[in-house]
């Protein structure tokens, strides 16, 4: 192999330092990036101009002088910033004006209007306005309720606000994060025939919608959508507009660029192209004899490089080849070897990507150089045609030389005027147009019509498109001097590109100088030929290929030759000289053929005194230059594009284009709309911008945006860095070993140096963010907002953390980021929380510990509370939003959820239990903090159990056990307290001690209850203790009461005239309520601990079975107190005995039946009280029966104990009187038959019935015996027993 040469040596020293100095370059703008963002001024000392200032002599002077030069610099600056963005529009506009390598994609999704300030101002006003009732919207209390959560949690979160200066938000956005909230309601709600819930969701997606609306007027729709319209295609004019505004280009300034650049003229700009790629070519091979080549990861890439620019000039020039030149006439695969061979022999080098063969001869034939016109042939009318009767028809034919004959309507002569035209097809450049004048022949035998005059007329491409007046060849048959008027108009195909008549001199053609005419064709976008016709021939007779020519003006020749000015092509071995005899004519055709050959040299006309210059193209070009070159435009338009650095103004253009993007109506989140890739894309590929170094100034720029607080599509950014590590990274081994495979996305297998330090340099600043948007992940993504944003960032972040292509990273390592970024996120959440309910703000200033002493314990924890209620509001909005993106992305993410939903709580554990420390002893307001806390942390099946939870336990455990022991010894002193002082009045539905006591009792279980304790042993011990609290108090209680209703008892006598005290009533109220709560206050939860313990531990059984005992008792009692006042009245009448000395004397006083009506008011007054004051319907039939069992026993036992005596009249009436009224109230009482007609009663009523029957029969024994004795007088003694008996009778009956 032979060795580099010294000169070869240092260009490589001099290209190495020069990408030193690029690498230097880049560090140094990020140094100078971040001084300048802490706001240090760099720009004050310019080093190397000029020499030193002399010393000023006051500080004044120097100051103005700084300012002076600092204003100069500035404007200097200003002024190539102008010139650079000119120059770069100059590049774009050629871009648009002929893209032969990229179109307007239309597969990009389209982009939601975004959402600003004013308009979230104004929906949070409609919204506001609705909840007010101040719209006409009908909504029912669901949807109110709806919507005024809406507004609550998301309208007015900062996060919102924050999302929506991001520039990341839509309206969509804030639809869909409504429709989710009432999908959750309207699921929950519950079912309702004839109405579904898809159609209640309907109804108020669409009442939504009008309230977001609010009164827009529908008007604006259509202008609305035609603006998302021009979002998907943009026409040329609408990409030149928006490029002017990219850069800042003046209208005026585009009009004057757009002419000189001749922008509308298709084949000056293919022409451009070709320029422009063999101008590439050229620096190609130059760097290669000079090896001036960047500098590369891999050495042994400088080879590949080169062959990599030639490639990519190759598919240039293969795509502009395929741009079709006319309606298939031309054999592309022809015309690229043409092209190929032409760059080959041009430049003498070959390309090591095609193997071509090298012709000398491309040998073009004549069916490539094939042309169509199409001819339009209008006959207007004949004038002179004297020599015919007025009535005479005539009419003309028309006909195109070897064509089809075409014919007018018919008109007399009187008037030959037609208007008609007619459409040919021809092959020849130069075809002849024949037009014959008839008359219809009035002879019987004649066969054809007359023919009165013809004319002929040449047609060129180039030839007058007016109508004009030709005179006719007439026949014998007419005398007349006609003329007709015709317009001819030609139409040039697309692949002629210019046609006329030419003087022509030339080596191997044209060998005979003479006038020719002339048609430059285009074969394809790369071959060119010239070729010369003659009339009525379609086919040329001589032609030249113009590859490799090269044309200029020249001098004029010696005379005897024809023409005034002259040009010439040129070729090695050939030379072509050309006339014509129009200055103008010589500069069309000059221009023609320098865009047609591509040379780089410019043909410059000769300095020549002209009048005027008659051509109005040539006037027009030459004022487009003139007018660009008066306003110093002309440099940008001359300018050289191979002399550029293309990647330096791309990545202006770039940047300058994303920040126009960001700033439109739409969301577009970093992605560029279809008209800008299309120009950037376009950009790329016609001016050779490395596919890597795009993706990397495309992700720098994003980065510097989205650390900027703008809003980033994350798959916007794995696309480029996919783009990138693909490119950078490859497959290292066969990038060196084997660098043909070493291919990358782009068909790019070398990596620069500086691209891979970039990429480095790059890769690292987006770990840091997506590790700080991951930390910050509700409020980067709020509401999970942008849909997938999350998802997409957590799949990014495990491709920055691959360490090539192949290689996956370790599910390890991405999970000790993630975590990582979770444990630093709950600290954020939490800040952030703790800010907004102003806990940090109550901070002693001295220690951020403790809190300031001037708030007091209630309201620390009322803050407390307020905070535990937004933590949880945070978990579960994170829950919601968020989760999901996570555990999609990777499916071991929940339990790295729950570790930070656990950190989470480990900080709020620290505010809550130096707040629970600094309350005061034995208060309980902390209760529902632990309730709040608890009812979400035991349904969250994730973190029930938990650590936090656990600690939650251990702090309100004692609190727990304290708070019982407190309730039991309070409940055990009101009991006795409250017995002692108690009243005995009726209060609910016993007494007020009672009621206190048993309420109390109630409360205490259900606030444990309603505890929900986590720890089901300690559950089940607080329920145990609580239960038996509840029937040792239950029991104190029946206890006092039976001993009050005992001393009550004993206050009362025995008469008839005995009441029950009201107050023993309530008393057995009280044991009727306490028996009847027993069982909800005693009876043990059933559950799975409890059938090992039930038997053990029957609270409610025993306390019932006291309770019976109790009210036994205290019926007992009652009963016997009752049954003491009949006892007295028995005994009473038992002075009435038959055979006693009381006997005879009560019976003189004469008593009517008074004991009895005053026992049966007794038994009725009290019967009264025990049903108005006893609560429970049956105790009362039961003591009710066991008082009426007990009198008739009583009874009975009393009538046995006189079996042997006859009954006093008195004493039979008494007991009749309350056996009878006894057994009829107490029927009216509900005592059931059974016990009224026992055999007790059966026994007193067949007592009775004899006594009364003997006491009748001794009445009347008596009555006569008296009769007899007194005579007469014992009528009256007889009545008045007999008045006494009806009395009786009548009591009885009473």
């Amino acid at each position: 192999m032979r060795e580099p040469s010294s000169s070869e040596e240092e260009s490589e020293n001099e290209t190495n330092d020069d990408e030193n100095s690029d690498i230097l370059s880049i560090h140094n703008n990020v140094d100078q990036k971040s001084l300048s963002a802490s706001g240090e001024n760099l720009s004050v000392v310019s080093h190397g101009r000029g020499p030193p200032r002399p010393a000023s002599p006051s500080p004044s002077l120097i100051s103005d002088r700084e300012k002076a030069i600092e204003d100069t610099e500035k404007l200097e600056r200003e002024e190539e910033e102008r010139k650079k963005r000119l120059q770069l529009y100059v590049f774009v506009m050629r871009c648009i004006a002929y893209p032969f390598n990229a179109k307007q994609p239309t597969d990009m999704a389209r982009r939601q209007t975004k959402v600003t300030k004013q308009q979230l101002q104004t929906i949070k006003e409609r919204f506001v306005a609705f909840l007010n009732g101040e719209t006409s919207i009908v909504a029912d209390e669901a949807f109110t309720n709806a919507v005024q959560s809406y507004y609550e949690v998301f309208l007015k979160s900062d996060r919102v606000a924050t999302m929506v200066k991001s520039g990341g938000c839509s309206a969509n956005d804030f639809r869909e994060v409504f429709k989710n909230n009432i999908e959750k309601r309207v699921r929950s709600l519950p079912e309702i025939d004839g109405l579904s819930k898809e159609t209640v969701l309907s109804s108020w997606m669409t009442k939504f919608d009008a309230i977001f609306r609010g009164e827009e007027d529908p008007r604006k729709q259509p202008q609305r959508m035609s603006t998302a319209a021009s979002e998907l295609i943009l026409s040329k004019e609408q990409l030149y507009e928006m490029f002017q505004n990219i850069l800042g280009v003046k209208k005026y300034e585009h009009q004057i660029l757009y002419n000189a650049c001749q922008l509308d003229n298709a084949d000056e700009q293919a022409a451009q192209v070709r320029r422009e790629l063999d101008r590439r070519l050229q620096l190609t091979e130059q760097m290669s004899r000079m090896r001036k080549h960047p500098k590369f990861v891999v050495k042994e890439m400088e080879s590949m490089y080169m062959d990599e620019l030639k490639s990519a000039i190759n598919l240039l020039m293969a795509n502009l080849e395929s741009l079709p030149v006319s309606k298939g006439s031309t054999d592309s695969t022809i015309s690229r070897l043409q092209k190929l061979k032409r760059y080959n022999r041009a430049q003498h080098s070959s390309l090591s990507k095609m193997d071509i063969n090298d012709e000398t001869d491309s040998g073009l034939s004549k069916l490539d150089v094939v042309l169509s016109f199409t001819l339009e042939v209008h006959v207007v009318e004949v004038k002179g045609l004297k020599s015919l009767a007025n009535n005479k028809i005539v009419y003309c034919t028309m006909e195109v030389e070897g064509g089809e004959k075409l014919q007018t309507d018919q008109a007399e002569a009187s008037k030959p005027s037609w208007d008609t035209q007619g459409d040919f097809t021809t092959t020849h450049p130069l075809p002849v147009v024949k037009v014959k004048l008839y008359t219809e022949s009035s002879g019987m035998l004649s066969l054809e019509d007359k023919e009165l005059g013809k004319v002929v007329i040449p047609v060129t491409a180039s030839s007058s498109r007016q109508p004009e007046w030709y005179r006719m060849h007439t026949t014998k048959n007419c005398q007349d001097d006609l003329k007709i008027k015709i317009a001819v108009r030609m139409d040039k195909p697309q692949n002629m590109k210019h046609c006329g008549y030419l003087y022509g001199l030339g080596k191997k053609v044209w060998k005979k100088y003479k006038k020719r005419y002339f048609v430059l064709v285009q074969v394809s976008q790369y071959t060119f030929a010239m070729c010369s016709y003659r009339e009525k021939k379609p086919d040329p007779t001589e032609m030249m290929q113009l590859d490799g020519f090269t044309v200029d003006y020249c001098e004029q020749v010696p005379e005897g030759f024809g023409g005034k000015y002259f040009f010439n092509c040129v070729k090695e071995g050939d030379n072509v000289t050309f006339a014509t005899d129009d200055e103008n004519e010589r500069t069309l055709w000059v221009q023609a053929i320098y865009r047609a050959t591509g040379q780089t040299h410019k043909p410059v006309p000769p300095v020549v005194q002209t009048n005027k210059i008659s051509n109005t193209q040539i006037s027009r070009m030459q004022g487009d230059a003139d007018r660009a070159r008066k306003h110093g435009l002309d440099e940008f338009v001359q300018a050289n594009p191979v002399m550029f650095d293309h990647h330096d103004l791309f990545n202006m253009l770039q940047t300058l284009t994303l920040d126009y993007r960001l700033n439109d109506a739409y969301t577009c989140l970093g992605w560029f709309s279809p008209g800008q890739v299309f120009v950037l894309d376009e950009y790329c590929a016609r001016y050779g911008v490395r596919g890597c170094h795009r993706h990397l100034c495309y992700l720098n720029d994003l980065l510097e945006r989205a650390e900027a607080g703008i809003m980033i599509d994350p798959t916007l950014i794995h696309y480029s860095f996919a783009f990138c590590a693909s490119h950078v990274h490859g497959n290292s081994y066969e990038v060196k070993i084997k660098l043909k495979r070493g291919k990358r996305p782009d068909g790019i297998g070398t990596v620069l140096l500086k691209e891979k330090l970039q990429f480095d340099e790059i890769k690292e600043r987006l770990r840091i963010l997506l590790e700080n948007q991951i930390t910050h992940f509700r409020y980067c993504f709020p509401f999970g907002r942008p849909e997938g944003a999350l998802k997409a960032t957590l799949s990014l972040l495990e491709r920055v953390l691959m360490k090539d292509i192949v290689t996956p990273v370790p599910p390890e390592e991405v999970r000790n980021v993630i975590k990582k970024c979770l444990e630093n996120a709950a600290l954020v959440n939490y800040t952030r929380i703790s800010e907004y309910a102003k806990i940090e703000g109550r901070k002693g200033s001295g220690s951020t510990d403790s809190y300031n002493e001037e708030v007091s314990p209630k309201k620390r924890l009322d803050d407390v509370i307020h905070l535990a209620e937004l933590c949880i509001e945070v978990l579960q909005q994170n829950e919601e939003h968020h989760a999901e993106a996570f555990v999609t992305a990777f499916a071991w993410f929940s339990d790295l959820l729950v570790e930070h939903a656990e950190i989470f709580w480990s900080l709020f554990a620290v505010d809550m239990d130096s707040t629970l420390e600094m309350q005061p002893p034995d208060t309980w307001d902390s209760f529902p903090l632990f309730q709040l806390l608890n009812d979400y942390l035991r349904n969250d099946e994730n973190l029930s159990s938990g650590k936090f939870h656990q600690h939650l336990r251990m702090v309100f455990a004692p609190q727990v056990v304290r708070y019982v022991d407190l309730m039991e010894s309070s409940i055990a002193q009101s009991i006795h307290k409250g017995f002692e002082r108690e009243r005995w009045e009726p209060q609910g539905n016993g007494c007020a001690t009672s009621e206190d006591m048993l309420w109390k009792l109630d409360a205490l279980q259900s606030f444990i209850r309603e505890l929900h304790w986590p720890d089901e042993m300690f559950a089940d011990h607080l329920d145990h203790r609580l239960k038996l609290m509840a029937a040792d108090m239950i029991e104190a209680a029946a206890k006092r009461t039976l001993k009050s209703f005992e001393a009550w008892l004993r206050k009362g006598g025995k008469g008839t005239d005995y009441l029950l005290y009201p107050e023993m009533a309530v008393m057995m109220n009280v044991i009727i309520d306490c028996k009847n709560r027993a069982l909800h206050l005693c009876a043990l939860d059933s559950g799975e601990n409890m059938t090992l313990i039930e038997n053990s531990h029957q609270y409610h059984t025993k306390i019932e079975d006291f309770l019976d005992r109790i009210q036994v008792q205290m019926v007992k009692c009652l009963i016997e107190k009752l049954l003491s006042v009949l006892e007295s009245v028995l005994s009473k009448l038992a002075r009435y005995d038959e055979g006693t000395f009381f006997s005879s004397i009560l019976s003189l006083t004469k008593p009517v039946n008074e004991l009895g009506k005053a026992y049966v008011d007794f038994m009725r007054g009290n019967l009264d009280i025990l049903r108005q004051k006893i609560a429970d319907e049956l105790f009362t039939l039961s003591i009710f029966e066991q008082w009426y069992t007990g009198q008739m026993k009583m009874i009975c036992d009393w009538l046995s104990d006189r079996l042997d005596l006859s009954l006093h009249p008195y004493q039979l009436t008494c007991v009749m009187t309350i056996n009878r009224k006894c057994f009829s109230d107490f029927e009216l009482q509900g005592v059931p038959e059974n016990a009224l007609n026992a055999k007790t009663y059966q026994t007193i009523c067949s007592r009775l019935q004899v006594e009364e029957a003997t006491q009748s029969v001794t009445q009347s024994e008596n009555s006569s015996k008296t009769s007899r004795f007194l005579g007469g007088g014992g009528s009256s003694m007889g009545g008045a027993s007999s008045g006494t008996g009806s009395q009786a009778s009548g009591d009885e009956s009473d």
